[in-house]
């Protein structure tokens, strides 16, 4: 009862707060979206590395497809800025911003992407708990194996426009570095605004919308410059044999490491 309790104000609180930003608590710590706790059960069939791929893919143990339909959860305490399906290379995908108290003492935020979903189980604006399941882990529709898309941002105005933001470091962690240094956060009772329409929508430029969330409460949202390189999504190209050469590592239970491992 306590815990149905707490769910309902959570909801009510987020959407009595849907405008520009959204009153969050700090975020103790971060987990692995998968196989709570540490991951277990899954491996990453593809890793993170700048002007490759902008995150992480991971995977059950099972083999094939028989990951379908397993639980995602957030990586930490957050607010749902993107629950959509946009089709394209992304399909159903979720996007939680998290606020953070870093080690040496600074206000920070990120945001989480969940991608290719089988289904959502949150809505905009909603606030989220780590570990709590926001979806159900898909393929696309069948337009890949059966994997989790997962990506952590520190550029708050990408959204779901990949392609109009430099694809390395300076917008992106590699998640797995980013929770291994993050598992265990200070936090507290007190809330901040958090920033919730600061990006464009799927296919327009950020030149295109009112609030450029810069700056929230006297809470400092980093900036960064955004380049011409990359893609919408993690979509197949024409005559290019790289996702039939992955599909097939992803059934066989091989690796495609990033510039980090999970441990």
């Amino acid at each position: 009862m306590i815990c149905a309790c707490s769910a309902l104000l959570f909801a009510s609180e987020a959407n009595a707060q849907s405008g520009s930003t959204i009153r969050v608590r700090l975020a103790d710590g971060f987990d692995f979206p998968v196989g709570k706790p540490d991951a277990d059960g899954y491996y990453k069939a593809r890793g993170y590395w700048p002007n490759g791929h902008l995150g992480e893919d991971w995977n059950g143990r099972g083999g094939g497809d028989t990951d379908l339909g397993a639980p995602i959860y957030a990586m930490g305490r957050g607010v749902v800025i993107f629950s959509q399906n946009i089709g394209v290379g992304w399909g159903n995908c979720i996007l939680v911003r998290h606020i953070f108290r870093e080690a040496d003492g600074k206000i920070a935020m990120v945001d989480s992407l969940y991608g290719h979903l089988l289904e959502r189980k949150v809505k905009l604006h909603q606030l989220v708990e780590k570990g709590q399941l926001i979806g159900l882990m898909g393929g696309n529709n069948g337009m890949y194996p059966v994997h989790l898309h997962f990506e952590v941002r520190k550029n708050l105005h990408i959204g779901m426009n990949r392609s109009q933001f430099a694809r390395d470091n300076s917008n992106y962690y590699s998640p797995t570095a980013f929770i291994n240094a993050r598992r265990v956060l200070s936090s507290s009772m007190q809330k901040y605004d958090v920033p919730v329409n600061n990006f464009a929508p799927y296919g327009r430029a950020l030149a295109d919308t009112n609030s450029d969330g810069s700056r929230t409460a006297s809470v400092e949202v980093p900036s960064f410059k955004g380049g011409t390189t990359g893609s919408t999504g993690d979509e197949p190209k024409s005559g290019d044999d790289f996702w039939s050469r992955l599909k097939a590592k992803m059934r066989g239970g091989q690796t495609t490491t990033g510039t980090d491992e999970k441990r």
